[in-house]
């Protein structure tokens, strides 16, 4: 059984949104949420413009707009009643 890329993006991202948080007020308020996840998906989220690039040190990777919107969509969808 093969697997399929995009459907696990799609959980990896949701999952983001779980462990969200802003982090920096007004102009410089980000949506972080911890990196702990498979380095494949997330390189691959980040080549979507979805998350930042996931290579530094933080423990974080901040969500874009685009992101954070997709990431709590896509929570509600899989993850909610």
């Amino acid at each position: 059984m093969k697997s399929n890329p995009d459907k696990i993006d799609d959980a990896v991202l949701a999952l983001l949104h779980l462990t969200a948080f802003t982090d920096g007020k007004g102009d410089l308020a980000a949506t972080r949420a911890w990196k702990g996840h498979d380095w494949d998906a997330l390189d691959r989220l980040h080549q979507k413009g979805l998350i930042s690039d996931p290579k530094n040190k933080n423990k974080s990777v901040v969500l874009t707009q685009t992101g954070s919107k997709r990431a709590a969509e896509l929570f509600q969808q899989l993850f909610c009643d």
